[in-house]
């Protein structure tokens, strides 16, 4: 009997994502392929961009899709790191005409929701109960909550305001690279933004994920909070992993 595989494009502020997933294991079956996301990100755009990477795999069943925004009833409702277009766009629709789909067919997820489920099956957040949040540092922060392993949809705390300013404006991975922080400065920042978190809602655990998580040896042991906080175990794969095994599920958005 062959193996469970979807397909799943995880969509950032930079880079378009996608592959098929083993859903049984939650692994990627062989490489990812990556194009950069267009400038200016606009629906049609990014819609051409998701479908080359569909057609290079050659996939026809479901798909799961990922946006970096709050989405409801496959609908975005803001624009964090796309552009503002998205915003009211029925992203779900879009995607099924341009990949010729079946609505059905096209599970539409927030980016950071996506991974979370990701780490939460198949990854560092297995067996734990309690109050989980995944964070993804990228372009921004994104964030996913749970719990006893089931998701609050749609949180932005990536956006809480730290110090007067928005958070991820101060600690996401991309800042560090614009300011060129060392890994000790842009430590002390990600520290002060989770310290914010942790009075917020007292996570038992924090899974740190994005790029960023590959090289986590780097400045997970700086950080100064009072939360475990552990890497993401399927790194910057996540995403897509946690999309795919939206859409054969058939999650309702």
């Amino acid at each position: 009997m062959g193996t469970t595989r979807g397909f799943g494009v995880d969509i950032g502020g930079s880079g378009i994502k996608g592959g098929l997933v083993d859903l049984e294991a939650g692994v990627l079956v062989g490489e990812r392929l990556r194009v950069p996301t267009p400038q200016p990100s606009t629906p049609d755009a990014v819609a051409d961009a998701v479908a080359e990477v569909v057609e290079k795999f050659g996939w026809d069943g479901p798909v799961g899709i990922t946006l970096p925004c709050v989405i409801k009833q496959g609908t975005a409702l803001t624009a964090a790191n796309i552009d503002t277009k998205w915003i009211g766009t029925d992203a779900a629709a879009l995607f099924a005409a341009r990949l010729g789909r079946r609505p059905d067919d096209v599970t539409m997820l927030n980016d950071a929701d996506a991974a979370g489920m990701a780490e939460m099956r198949f990854g560092s957040g297995v067996g734990r109960g309690g109050v989980v949040v995944l964070l993804t540092f990228g372009t921004g922060i994104g964030s996913a909550l749970f719990l006893a392993g089931k998701l609050v949809p749609n949180t932005e705390f990536g956006h809480l305001e730290v110090d007067g300013k928005d958070a991820e404006k101060r600690a996401a991975a991309s800042v560090k690279e614009e300011k060129d922080l060392s890994w000790e400065e842009w430590a002390q920042r990600v520290s002060r933004y989770l310290q914010v978190l942790e009075n917020l809602i007292w996570p038992d655990l924090v899974i740190a994920g994005g790029g960023v998580s590959k090289k986590a040896e780097k400045w997970l042991p700086l950080l100064k909070v009072r939360t475990e906080v552990v890497p993401a175990a399927l790194k910057n794969d996540a995403g897509i992993v946690g999309a795919a095994a939206a859409a054969a599920a058939g999650i309702p958005q």
